[in-house]
């Protein structure tokens, strides 16, 4: 039997990374310590109730003889703890862990031998960030000259695109076309794709190229991506009224007070003591500020009863508001108010919730050099200052307040990111955007795939993503000494960039293993190197080459398993081109098809393809 992949934590993350290795057909032994959650698993796999951190535990889940372990529980500590003990117990085993600490993410897997660490917040923010840029499941991934973006393009009446075959157009932009999607919604991918096709209004590509090259929505800008600023008097007015609208109301009232204080004892002053406002005003002051005795001596017994109520009053209101103010200020509570003239009126992207994803979508957004406006509901949060040390204003406030909403400008933002750690809040924010704007386009951060599924469906907020069910691939991918770039949809279908590494002894030629696999080459490290217009079928690849693909979800199991190809038999007609089917049953059906019509064929068997290059 093939030795099993121990998969420690049976959460969201874990159960999605279970069933891709059952689809994949690697046997699963699942180490938790809830003995419940064993109804949960696929048939077939294996429960063993334990602490993944306990020595005994992992080893009645077969760690000796493991393959790879994968370590998903929702602690930093516990997978660290479990990922040093399976290297002392297997040195050779393959281990993949997930880390929510940045700091320990970069640098566990080159302190501990044959050890990825993957973080769910670094696979998929990315993805989330160009959904909301493209309107569009898409992705980005690092390449030799650059990165890379996939997008979608469309052709709208006008557009110079139309009428031109796919060739002539990828040859000039410099682009690979992934996927064509016709007017009626037919959708052809990868390899299906032909060169002569001409492009017709309605139409649209996925490509992918240099981020320079491709740019979402250059042949349909709806004019909502540049960023929009009010003036500059309107701005500072803004900044007065969110200044004032945030001091306390106890600073008010002191305020209040020391004001009509100040200038009741000034009238007095100016009409009962015969001074000018302006030494009335003096005089007022030094009682109150300093206690000034003002020569009493000489003065009316009122007013030095009213010199002494004033001093007292000075000293009282002097402490009271002094203290206030002082506490206030500690709190830091204007830091908000100033941020107000920051926020722009419209085409900038708002991130709700400063979570570990929500701050690597603000990351992002700031890298690709995007206007961000941020929202947190909790002003105590560590990632706030460090988001407005970026030069991304927070507003502090629940995000599923509409008033809220409107002073980051979600009405006329380019995008919303909700990505709050509560999936209610998520999609309450979602619908409130919507009630806004209907048109807005929407990024709802959920976890359960089904729960997504749905709000596609019922709610028609089609950028409701999983993120569970989309970082769960790269798991299993590290098992095989792979890499997930990125993942992507083409129409319904899930598709990965995917690094692969060549091993020796599996000389082939790219287009020989393209074909194989089903995938598009994208990118070629070694010697020579190529770039994604220059990876020419007849190369042959290499020992140690890194070969960057696309691939179909579906086709991703078989690849990382390094499965053979399938046999291909082939059905020769009587003048018509030869016909492949991938089973021999689908050849035979089509066999007898041909017959019934009266055309001579027959069924051969397809010769064996050059050995598959990858290990």
């Amino acid at each position: 039997m093939e030795a099993p992949v121990i998969v420690c934590g049976l959460g969201q993350v874990g159960r999605r990374v279970v069933e891709f290795l059952c689809v994949a057909g690697v046997p699963v032994v699942v180490l938790d310590n809830v003995p419940a959650k064993a109804g949960e698993l696929p048939a077939g796999v294996e429960f063993v109730t334990g602490d993944c951190r306990k020595r005994e535990s992992l080893e009645r889940a077969g760690v000796a003889t493991a393959r790879g372990v994968v370590i998903v529980t929702s602690e930093d500590l516990v997978n660290i703890s479990a990922a040093l003990l399976v290297r002392s117990l297997n040195p050779k085993c393959r281990v993949v862990a997930r880390m929510f600490n940045q700091n320990l993410l970069t640098r566990l897997g080159s302190a501990v031998q044959n050890t990825t660490a993957l973080s769910v917040s670094a696979l998929t923010a990315p993805l989330l960030v160009l959904s909301a840029l493209t309107g569009d499941q898409l992705g980005a991934f690092p390449l030799e000259g650059g990165a890379h973006l996939i997008a979608e393009v469309p052709v709208p009446a006008g557009s110079a695109l139309a009428g031109r075959t796919l060739a002539d157009v990828a040859r000039q932009r410099r682009w690979l076309v992934l996927a064509h999607r016709d007017a009626d919604g037919a959708v052809r991918r990868l390899g299906e794709v032909p060169g002569d096709l001409r492009l017709e209004v309605g139409d649209g590509v996925v490509v992918c190229g240099l981020t320079a090259d491709v740019s979402p929505g250059d042949e349909g800008d709806d004019g909502n991506e540049v960023v929009r600023w009010a003036g500059r008097a309107r701005r500072l007015g803004r900044t007065v009224a969110r200044t004032v609208a945030e001091v306390d109301l106890p600073v008010k009232l002191g305020l209040a007070a020391v004001g009509l204080t100040l200038l009741g004892s000034t009238a007095v002053f100016r009409f009962g003591l015969g001074s000018t406002w302006g030494d009335g005003f003096y005089e007022a002051v030094s009682v109150i500020a300093t206690g000034a005795d003002l020569h009493g001596d000489g003065r009316p017994e009122w007013a030095k009863v009213f010199l002494s109520l004033l001093k007292i009053a000075g000293i009282a209101l002097i402490a009271s508001f002094t203290a206030i103010v002082t506490q206030y200020l500690l709190r830091l509570r204007l830091g908000g108010a100033f941020e107000v003239r920051r926020i722009p009126d419209g085409g900038h992207v708002v991130v709700c919730g400063l979570g570990n994803l929500g701050f690597r979508c603000v990351e992002e957004l700031t890298r690709l050099g995007h206007s961000v406006v941020a929202v947190e509901s909790d002003d105590r949060n560590p990632y706030v200052p460090t988001v407005r040390r970026m030069g991304t204003p927070v507003i502090v406030g629940d995000a599923a307040v509409p008033a809220v909403l409107r002073q980051a400008k979600c009405d006329t933002a380019r995008a919303v990111i909700a990505c709050a750690d509560a999936e209610l809040v998520n999609l309450e924010i979602a619908l409130l955007v919507r009630d806004v704007n209907p048109r807005q386009r929407v990024v709802v951060r959920l976890t359960d795939e089904d729960f997504a599924q749905a709000v596609r469906d019922a709610a028609d907020i089609r950028l409701a993503l999983a993120v569970p069910a989309l970082a769960a691939p790269a798991f299993a991918a590290a098992l095989y000494g792979d890499r997930v770039l990125t993942l992507f949809t083409l129409g319904d279908t899930p598709h990965a960039v995917v690094e692969l590494t060549v091993a020796a002894g599996f000389e082939s030629l790219i287009g020989v293993a393209a074909t194989d696999y089903r995938f598009a080459p994208v990118g070629l490290t070694g010697k020579p190197a190529f770039a994604l217009d220059g990876v020419p079928s007849g190369h042959r690849l290499a020992a140690g080459d890194r070969l960057t693909v696309v691939v179909a979800m579906a086709d991703l199991d078989r690849l990382l398993r390094r499965e053979a190809a399938p046999r291909v038999w082939r059905v020769v007609a009587e003048g018509r081109p030869d016909a492949e089917a991938l089973t021999r049953g689908e050849a035979e059906e089509l066999h007898q098809r041909l017959a019934g019509e009266g055309v001579g064929s027959s069924v051969i068997e397809a010769p064996p393809q050059t050995p598959n290059p990858l290990p």
